[in-house]
C-alpha cells in the first residue's frame, strides 16, 4: 500500500521522530511511504541516509528504501500535489493542506484517513481510540477520518515497535564487550566499574542539581553522556560554574557529549546505558523498549495537564512494583519535571534486584501488546 504521512514540526524533534520511525517500520514491511514535512532539517542527523535531490519545482528526500520525503509546500500547491495514496495519516492533528484534501475527496475510492494522536496513558485514550469523525464542510467534505490513539493497554493502538527490536536491544544490553565497543564508537570512553547514564532533556530539566548530587557521591563512579542541545548546554553551564567555584571535577564523575545520533544510533545508546533520562514521546518509548531504568521528562504545558499525564503513565508503568520502589521512582520523576521537591535519596542504579529488574518486568509485560504499525495495517485493511 501507498501511505501519505503528514508531519508539522512544532518546536522539538518528537513529531518528526515519531513520523520517521513510523515511515521506517511501514517500509520495512513492504509498504511505500511519502512523508510530507514542513521542516525536514532534523533528518540530516536523525536519518543521514536521506539526501535531498532536485525534482521539478520541489526537491525530494531519497535514500531510504520505500520512503520519499516531500516538502509540505508541494502538498499545498494545487498544481503540484500528486494523487493521494491508499492511506493518509495526519500526525498529531496537523491538518493536511486543502489542495491535498480536495484530491482525496475527488478519488473514486477515497483513502483511509487517520489522525494519529499523541501518546498518553490516561483513561480517555481507550474511549477515544478508533472513533470516526465525519467531515461536513471544506475541501474534504464527505470524507471520514478516524482517531488512532497510541497507548499502553490492549484497547488502544499500541506503541511503535518494529519487529526484532527488543531482541536486538537485549543482545546489546547483555553483551558487555559489545556495549564497550559501541560506547567507544560514540566517543564515550567507558571505564570498568563506572555506571553510565544518558541525558536527553528539555531546557527546564534540573540537570545541575543532579550533577551536583553525583559530584558529592564518590562511592559511585558515574559517566554521564550528554546529547546535543539542551543537555549539552545545561551540562556545560554546570561544569563551568563548578570549576569556577570548586575547582576540577571529581574523578568519580565524568561527562561526555555525543554527536547528533541517527535513530538506530540512539537506540544503541539507550541499550548501552544503565540509566536513561529521556524527554517527550519518541525517546520515552524507546527507553521503555531498551529495558533500562529511565526518568521521563514530559513535555510541559501551560495549563498543567502534563502533570496528570505523568501520573497516569507512572501508575501504569510501575503497577506491579514494590511500594517503596514505586514511591522513590515517582519522587524522582516528579522532581525532574519540576512537580515536586528534589528527593533526599534517589533509587539505586544499576541494581539488578531493584529498579533494573522492575523495568524489565514492565517492558516484558508491555511487549505482549500488539504494536502500533501492525494495528494500523489491520485497521485500514479491515482485517482487525
Amino acid at each position: 500500500m501507498q501511505w501519505d504521512v503528514f508531519c508539522q514540526v512544532i518546536d522539538n524533534f518528537g513529531d518528526i521522530g515519531v513520523c520517521w520511525r513510523l515511515a521506517r517500520d511501514l517500509s520495512a514491511r513492504g509498504h511505500t511511504v511519502r512523508l510530507w514535512v514542513d521542516d525536514p532539517s532534523a533528518l540530516t542527523w536523525m536519518a543521514p541516509e536521506v539526501d535531498w535531490t532536485p525534482s521539478g519545482a520541489y526537491p525530494q528526500g531519497r535514500g531510504h528504501d520505500g520512503i520519499v520525503v516531500h516538502p509540505w509546500a508541494q502538498a499545498a500547491d494545487a498544481a503540484a500535489v500528486p494523487e493521494p495514496g491508499d492511506v493518509v495519516i495526519e500526525a498529531f492533528g496537523c491538518n493536511p493542506p486543502d489542495p491535498f484534501l480536495a484530491r482525496m475527496a475527488a478519488r473514486a475510492e477515497p483513502p483511509r484517513w487517520i489522525n494519529l494522536e499523541y501518546l498518553s496513558a490516561e483513561d480517555y485514550v481507550a474511549r477515544s481510540h478508533r472513533l470516526r469523525s465525519p467531515v461536513w464542510s471544506g475541501p474534504a467534505s464527505g470524507l471520514t477520518k478516524h482517531f488512532f490513539y497510541p497507548g499502553f493497554t490492549p484497547d488502544t493502538g499500541g506503541l511503535l515497535r518494529e519487529p526484532g527490536l527488543i531482541d536486538r536491544q537485549d543482545a546489546l544490553r547483555l553483551d558487555a564487550v559489545r556495549r564497550q565497543a559501541v560506547l567507544g564508537q560514540l566517543g564515550v570512553a567507558h571505564q570498568p566499574g563506572e555506571r553510565v547514564a544518558s541525558v536527553f532533556c528539555y531546557g527546564t530539566a534540573p540537570l545541575g542539581t543532579w550533577l551536583s548530587a553525583l559530584a558529592g557521591s564518590p562511592a559511585e563512579p558515574t559517566h554521564v553522556v550528554l546529547t546535543q542541545g539542551h543537555a549539552q548546554q545545561l551540562g556545560s553551564s554546570w561544569r563551568a560554574q563548578w570549576e569556577a567555584t570548586q575547582g576540577p571535577l571529581p574523578t568519580h564523575l565524568r561527562l561526555s557529549v555525543v554527536p547528533p545520533l541517527s535513530q538506530p544510533g540512539y537506540d544503541d545508546l539507550l541499550a548501552c546505558c544503565d540509566l536513561n533520562l529521556v524527554r517527550g514521546e519518541d525517546s520515552a518509548v524507546r527507553a521503555l523498549w531498551a529495558g533500562r531504568p529511565h526518568v521521563w521528562q514530559i513535555y510541559e504545558q501551560d495549563d498543567g495537564v502534563h502533570a496528570d499525564k505523568l501520573d497516569a503513565f507512572t501508575a501504569r508503568w510501575t503497577a506491579d512494583w514494590p511500594a517503596s520502589l514505586q514511591a522513590s521512582v515517582r519522587a524522582w520523576w516528579q522532581a525532574w519535571n519540576r512537580l515536586g521537591p528534589w528527593p533526599d535519596a534517589l533509587p539505586a542504579w544499576p541494581d539488578a534486584t531493584g529498579w533494573a529488574r522492575a523495568s524489565l518486568s514492565s517492558r516484558d509485560r508491555l511487549r505482549t501488546q500488539t504494536d502500533l504499525v501492525t494495528q494500523l495495517i489491520a485497521f485500514v485493511t479491515g482485517s482487525g
